[in-house]
């Protein structure tokens, strides 16, 4: 601990010098009052969206009804209209069948029981017969103002069921909900008495049609307490009877079938009820052959609206409750949505009848005056709209009250309106209350599948689930989940790890351990490899200068967040003490951040354990799962508790303990790690999820990369998040489950020596496009070959091996179907064939800038490359290089040549409806319409330029490059010299990856030599002659004696001068090293545990034994890789020549077997007598790759609507919580500064 007087003597010095050179620590990339407008912008147009989508649908819907009325002029075919609008009842029945089927087809489903069956057939009969009585047969013979409210008289039920399940809550402040749930049924029964009175009253003054009225009545009363039982399972859970719950139960467990089922009672129901009663009214279904173009027109209209706008409000609702914009989203805009399309039927009638009563100002003109003199409009020049405006004032005009100004009828119809809608209103109130969480899933929002096609706002009101929020408190806080972040790190720079660290250290305050959060619960840990180097003339070990650099930065980013006030007026913070732990792997440092939350950096010692990222892997892999997680609850079953209890507790925490993989120059954002931890928690059976990489640095190079990695984010990660599963989680920045990585054939298969596939366990991989990291990409040509010929092999393997293993796979991964396999091998054929189509691109180019024949330009296209791969066999690797550098150069020439040569084609053709040309437009046209949906990162467009150049070094020589040396799978090229020399050289990491698809693991290391000074301080330089009794107190230099380091002494409080002088001595010489560099930030001596200790020497030697070299096995595995690579190189380069020659062969043969396409001028016209002529292979090439690019594009703009969901919702709850515990945080570390 640091004492008074140093503390006295820091207060003095800051006093006058108070200035301080700290790095950029960039909290946020994105303006916070941009975001603030972005989401009331968005939630607003979603509400906007949904209450005029509702509009739509019911305006529609009532219009129909009223045109398939005997009383309506506007059609005369009624079967006609009554078969669209039986249709539009049924809609949401086929679009769930459909769903429904495809979730059969590609996934496992399970049979339901028979009294299941039973039970959804009853019910589904009873709701559809009930919705064609009221729909089709009942409401065309009431007014439109009863018709638009009737319909909320279908809630009777909910409202009934909803009181008898509140009664039953023993909760006091359940009073308030029985009360209004009692007043609902009240009010919605009033409204069928006041209909009734209202109907009864009109019955009476038409006396030849009252009985046909009264039936109608009873018909339409009926019809709405049968479409009542739709929503019986939002209350069944509630109800506690046997019976139902076990029901719902079965129900939850077979939704597939159970919904087939359903929808196909559904419309066999209405189809049987709709025939009949057209039969029943004298109707006759040949009139549908021979109907009017005007009625065609208006019904298909009408139709149309109706399920179109009722789909996309159902969508708009739920990603409202997505968004936690419940109110503004969902509920005030159902509410609103009958009231609105009430006051639009009344305006269309009110306006005209005003406009009538202004022209004669003089006269008494009331309603019954206006209504007798109003005639049907006849004519051919007008409108379907002004027919449909007609048979509303009709509607109106045919009721007597209206016509006879009877306040009685007014009054009594009015009354039971303002029922229905009141009442609808009160028993959907909880809705209100809900406790959404963001990003619920659909099925957790909704009882049903989809909506109602003829009660869209009913039926979404009334679908949202039922929860008592006061019955018993649910549990608001979503249970706690522990986040490894897991770092591997070997020759980083200063720049690199300061990034890394002030990413943890923004981490720690973002989630204070010390608070009210319970959410989340870090803890960081650092795997340095290679940190020891031994000294020359002594057996002492010595951490690197790397591993010094790190404790350096570390110091200097702590002394920054705990003194985060530059005043001089502060109170000077006393710095805890961290703790200095010798391991038999090295040693480690354990610092407690400012904010509470742990840091641990694991120094390893290559004598005494594998080195090298992937046994770092293995390291963190079973002590954090294996050690700190498994272990604790062994222990507690043989302390004697319950095993299945254990069994239970433990499979939940593994399911709820993530490991978040990061490179060593990884920079992040803690939203970047909430998002992810978001997919993760809202999706069980998701095992990782990654996030959007952005490459840094400077030049044409990293230019590429940025255009390259947007494109490859853009399109290919978005189309597999939303066909079926990523393939590839980038190793420097992914979140895994526990359970996962835990799994059979994955954790323990990657102990292994041998890198090689893990099964496929049906685990999914999901992509979030809002969860940024930046990392370091390789500047120099020389870096990025080296790391694509690791890269692009190993892909191709990961991808080859799913298509092989596709129909198993498709079996035990539902996330992976077989139309994703389809899809997966359009994009592996696009990909081996690259080659062969920049050489016909380049060919082209030939043919159109120097006239010459197109075969002729083929040769002098393939003869660069085809030498090329001649001398790759031949010459070293950096001369491979060397010669791919100078040829990109000249190829980025041609691909300029290429472009030009495309625009004078479409000039020289006068149109650019070629093929070719038309490509062309929608490749750019997509890129650029991609970038606008991706504003930020709009301006990499510019980049795009840059890449369109680089295509031949990147698709042709890249290819070959990478296919010729895939025999060398070595890990990395950096070694460093002999540790002899004061000056050594050592490599700089340019990038690191590790790319993990689908249980591949592949790591790359991309070095680059330079010249780094190593000068001992006299204390290293001191403990360099110490005597050869204290090596067992630290690592050895000797690889063949090589022992753990031994525990040092305990740290002790208030002890001598002269104590800790001896102790000093007693201390290895890179503890003493450490403790220097760490200076202001203490460390103090501590041990391991005995039980923690024994862990690790127990790994060491089961997985982590330094390897013994074998030169013979070594000369093997060679022998065996140069031989896989002659065969995958053989048949890579083999389908390109098949390709280049049928191609070669078909322009020969010419216009025989060429497809011959109608040449278009620019306004689409066909231009008489002239024609293209397109080989057929060529033309099917294009035409796949285009509907790849089509198919990613669409699966695009979803997910980019999706992520914009998540991101709104996270950004308002999040901002919620942290202004709610922000004050308490505040008042308990100024506590804790206090007691210091």
């Amino acid at each position: 601990m640091i004492d008074t007087h140093e503390l006295r003597d820091r207060r003095n010095m800051n006093s006058w010098d108070n200035c301080r050179e700290v790095p950029v620590i960039q909290d946020e990339r994105k303006p916070r009052k941009l975001i603030g407008f972005l989401q009331i912008l968005v939630c607003t147009f979603v509400g906007v969206m949904a209450f005029a989508l509702a509009f739509f649908s019911k305006s529609s819907l009532l219009l129909l009804i009223r045109i398939s009325s005997t009383a309506s002029k506007t059609v005369s075919a009624k079967p006609y209209a009554l078969l669209f609008l039986a249709c539009c009842t049924v809609a949401p029945s086929v679009l769930t069948l459909i769903k429904s089927i495809w979730k059969i087809t590609f996934k496992d489903s399970k049979t339901p029981l028979g009294r299941t069956i039973l039970w959804v057939i009853s019910i589904e009969t009873l709701v559809a017969l009930g919705t064609v009585i009221l729909t089709i047969v009942a409401m065309p013979h009431f007014d439109i103002i009863t018709n638009v409210m009737i319909l909320n008289s279908v809630g009777i039920l909910s409202a009934v069921l909803q009181l008898v399940v509140n009664s039953a809550a023993k909760d006091r402040k359940q009073k308030r909900f029985i009360a209004i749930s009692l007043v609902a049924v009240i009010l919605i029964l009033a409204g069928f008495v006041l209909f009734i009175l209202f109907y009864s009253l009109e019955a009476t003054k038409t006396k030849n049609k009252s009985t046909e009225l009264s039936i109608y009545i009873g018909l339409a009363v009926s019809g709405a307490v049968l479409v009542s039982l739709n929503w019986w399972e939002n209350y069944s859970s509630l109800l506690k009877t046997n019976f139902l719950e076990n029901i719902t139960q079965d129900m939850k467990r077979c939704r597939n079938i159970l919904c087939i089922i359903s929808s196909t009672v559904r419309i066999a129901v209405t189809a049987i009820v709709v025939g009949a009663y057209v039969k029943l009214v004298g109707l006759q279904w040949s009139s549908v052959l021979s109907v009017s173009e005007m009625t065609k027109k208006v019904v298909l209209s009408l139709f149309a609206i109706q399920i179109l706008s009722s789909a996309l409000c159902h969508w708009f609702v739920v990603v409202a409750c997505k968004m936690h914009a419940v109110r503004r989203g969902f509920v005030i805009p159902m509410w609103l949505a009958s009231p609105g399309v009430l006051l639009a039927f009344l305006l269309s009638f009110g306006i005209p009848f005003h406009e009538f009563a202004v022209e004669n100002p003089n006269g008494n003109y009331t309603f019954s005056i206006y209504c007798q003199n109003f005639s049907s409009i006849r004519g051919s020049d007008v409108t379907a709209f002004r027919f449909l405006a007609s048979d509303v004032t009709h509607s109106l005009c045919a009721q007597s009250a209206f016509l006879n100004g009877d306040t009685t009828g007014w009054g009594l119809l009015g009354s039971s309106v303002l029922s229905w809608w009141t009442g609808l209103m009160l028993c959907t109130i909880y809705i209100w209350f809900h406790p959404y969480q963001r990003i619920e899933r659909t099925q957790d929002l909704f009882v049903r599948r989809l909506y109602e096609g003829a009660f869209i706002d009913q039926s979404m009101l009334l679908n949202a689930r039922f929860k008592i929020p006061l019955q018993k408190k649910p549990k608001r806080d979503k249970e706690t989940v522990t986040v490894y972040l897991c770092a591997t790190m070997w020759h980083e720079t200063y720049d690199e790890m300061m990034k890394m660290i002030i990413s943890m250290f923004r981490l720690d305050r973002f989630r204070p351990r010390r608070n009210a959060y319970k959410d989340v619960r870090f803890e960081s840990h650092i795997f340095f490899d290679d940190a020891f180097h031994g000294v020359e003339g002594s057996k002492d070990r010595l951490v690197n200068e790397y591993a010094e650099t790190l404790v350096e930065v570390i110091k200097e980013v702590y002394l920054i967040f705990s003194n985060e006030d530059p005043s001089i007026f502060r109170e000077p913070t006393r710095l805890s003490d961290q703790k200095v732990i010798p391991t038999p792997y090295g040693s480690r440092l354990k610092y407690t951040l400012p904010h509470g939350n742990v840091l641990n950096v694991h120094f390893k010692d290559k004598d005494l354990i594998r080195h090298k990222k992937r046994w770092s892997q293995i390291m963190y892999l079973y002590y954090l799962l294996g050690w700190k997680l498994s272990r604790k609850y062994y222990l507690k079953f043989e302390e004697g508790e319950e095993k299945r209890t254990l069994e239970e507790n433990l499979e939940k925490e593994k399911k709820n303990t993530y490991i978040l993989a990061l490179d060593g120059d990884t920079d992040f954002q803690p939203s970047a790690v909430m998002l992810l931890v978001d997919r993760l928690r809202l999706y069980p059976e998701v095992g990782a999820a990654c996030g959007r990489i952005h490459p840094t640095g400077t030049g044409p190079m990293v230019w590429y990369q940025k255009f390259e990695y947007a494109v490859g984010h853009w399109l290919q990660k978005s189309a597999e998040h939303v066909f079926g599963c990523v393939l590839c989680s980038p190793g420097c920045f992914s979140l895994f489950r526990g359970a996962a990585l835990m799994d059979d054939n994955v954790m323990k298969r990657y102990t292994t020596k041998a890198t090689e596939a893990s099964h496929y366990q049906g685990w999914r991989v999901e992509y979030n496009a809002a969860s940024d990291a930046y990392t370091n990409a390789p500047q120099e040509f020389k870096e990025f070959y080296n790391q694509r010929r690791r890269w692009g092999p190993s892909t191709m393997a990961n991808t080859l091996d799913l298509l092989a293993t596709g129909s198993i796979t498709a079996q035990r991964n539902k996330s992976i179907s077989r139309l994703y396999i389809l899809y997966q091998i359009l994009g592996m054929a696009s990909s081996i064939l690259g080659p062969a189509t920049v050489c016909l691109m380049i060919a082209g180019s030939f043919t159109f800038v120097f006239d010459i024949h197109p075969n002729v330009g083929l040769v002098l296209a393939i003869l660069p490359p085809a030498i090329y791969l001649m001398l790759c066999f031949k010459v070293k690797a950096d001369t491979q290089i060397t010669i791919a550098a100078v040829m990109s150069i000249f190829y980025a020439f041609l691909m300029s040549a290429t472009i030009l040569s495309i625009v004078g084609e479409m000039v020289a053709e006068k149109t650019f409806m070629t093929p070719s040309g038309m490509f062309f437009i929608g490749i750019v046209a997509m890129y650029i319409i991609t970038a606008t949906l991706h504003p930020q990162e709009f301006p990499l467009v510019i980049y795009g330029v840059v890449y369109v150049l680089s295509i031949p070094s990147g698709y042709l020589l890249l290819a070959i490059y990478s296919m010729v040396n895939m025999n060398n799978v070595s890990w990395g090229t950096r070694e460093t010299a002999s540790q002899a020399t004061p000056i050594q050289k050592v490599e700089k990491n340019l990038t690191k990856r590790s790319c993990r698809c689908c249980g591949w693991n592949f790591e790359f290391h991309i070095n680059k030599e330079e010249e780094v000074k190593v000068a001992l301080t006299p204390t290293e330089a001191s403990s360099t002659t110490e005597p050869s009794s204290q090596v067992a107190l630290g690592p050895t230099g000797d690889t063949s004696t090589a022992k753990p380091l031994e525990p040092a002494p305990p740290s002790r409080e208030d002890d001598s001068d002269q104590d800790d002088r001896e102790e000093e001595d007693s201390q290895p010489s890179w503890m003493l090293q450490l403790k220097e560099k760490s200076a202001e930030l203490p460390l103090v001596n501590s041990t391991l545990d005995n039980d923690e200790e024994q862990f690790w020497k127990d790994l060491q030697e089961k997985y982590l034994k330094p390897l013994d070299k074998d030169k013979k096995k070594e000369d093997k595995i060679k022998e065996d890789l140069k031989d896989l690579r002659n065969k995958a190189t053989f048949v890579y380069f083999i389908i390109n020549g098949l390709w280049l020659v049928a191609t070669f062969f078909l322009q020969e043969i010419g216009k025989p077997v060429s497809i011959i396409i109608p040449k278009l001028a620019t306004n689409g016209s066909e231009i008489p007598g002239e024609y293209i002529y397109i080989d057929p292979v060529g033309l099917m090439f294009l035409l796949g790759f285009a509907a790849l690019l089509c198919v990613q594009f669409v699966a695009m703009v979803w997910h980019r609507i999706q992520t914009l969901i998540h991101y709104i919702a996270y950004t308002g709850t999040e901002a919620k919580a942290i202004k709610k515990e922000i004050k308490k945080s505040m008042e308990e570390i100024n506590e804790e500064k206090n007691f210091l």
